[in-house]
């Protein structure tokens, strides 16, 4: 009985520490204008951009694993979600260099801060802007599906609110093990340059060998196996499955859940499975980061 009183301090103080730095990084953010509009405008920015482009190869319309025609605006918000996340979550490491060329993230090292709750505060900061960017992508792509095919909120979103809720956690989902990633690359270079050009490597190939912007069907035989193995096309799998109600998994043939839940069943294990491991793994550069190392 006398141990029950440590385990609550112990845990209010990890939820207090988490609460400390997720402060600390959100008043960061708000605090620079620029990096505030850019976040905002860059999702627009992209679905505006990548219809246009992209949409006039595919015709204005997609027909293939979505289960039918469909417009190209609906097959693209999805994709766009997990992009946002994705470029969301790479800033993580960038910010993280920051820390440490201050001298910030030696000081948070010396002090009896948990090192999970470090991890975890700075993550929700950067959950919390992919959660708003995501918003605004399912916020500007109605008018602009109203305008390319015309109808309404359920021929836009077939699942209806729930489903675009859902596509918000799929997006906060898949940015939770790049954002790990993006912590871990900062925390190995220790430069800012090094970070960027370490993720970046990463990023635009994962993101271009998918099927975020056109049917695996239609792309090479090679993008089409490196795919299988891609966490974005789950991502954007998941995402799109809860946009069009229906399975429109092309990589795994599950049917054993029924309709849209053989493609989010498989794509959220396969996602799940990456934060745990990615996130652990942060936890584990952290904790073992010294002062002097962080220097």
């Amino acid at each position: 009985m006398s141990t029950e009183p440590g385990r609550k301090a112990a845990g209010n103080g990890f939820l207090t520490d988490t609460w400390v730095n997720l402060k600390r990084w959100m008043l960061k953010t708000v605090r620079n204008p620029f990096v505030m509009t850019f976040s905002l405008i860059n999702p627009v920015m992209f679905l505006v951009l990548f219809t246009q482009v992209f949409g006039g190869v595919a015709g204005g319309a997609i027909s293939d694993s979505v289960g039918g025609s469909a417009s190209y605006v609906t097959y693209l918000v999805p994709a766009i979600a997990i992009q946002v996340a994705l470029i969301g979550a790479t800033s993580s490491g960038v910010g993280l260099v920051n820390d440490i060329e201050s001298g910030m993230f030696e000081k948070a090292l010396v002090s009896p801060m948990h090192r999970g709750a470090i991890f975890l505060g700075k993550s929700l900061s950067e959950v919390l802007r992919i959660v708003l960017q995501v918003c605004i992508i399912l916020v500007v792509g109605f008018p602009m599906f109203y305008l390319d095919a015309g109808g309404s909120l359920g021929d836009y979103v077939a699942t209806g609110v729930l489903g675009a809720i859902g596509i918000v956690c799929v997006g906060v989902l898949f940015a939770i093990w790049f954002t790990a990633l993006s912590n871990i690359v900062a925390l190995v270079t220790r430069d800012q340059e090094s970070t960027m050009i370490g993720v970046n490597i990463v990023q635009f190939p994962l993101l271009f060998l998918s099927s975020a912007f056109l049917p695996l069907d239609s792309l090479p035989g090679w993008v089409q196996v490196v795919a299988a193995f891609n966490p974005v096309t789950y991502g954007v799998d998941a995402a799109r499955a809860l946009m069009f109600g229906r399975d429109v998994m092309t990589l795994i043939d599950v049917t054993a859940f029924g309709g849209m839940w053989n493609t989010l069943v498989p794509a959220v294990a396969v996602l799940g499975a990456l934060d745990i491991a990615l996130g652990a793994l942060a936890v584990y550069f952290i904790a073992r980061s010294t002062s002097a190392e962080a220097r």
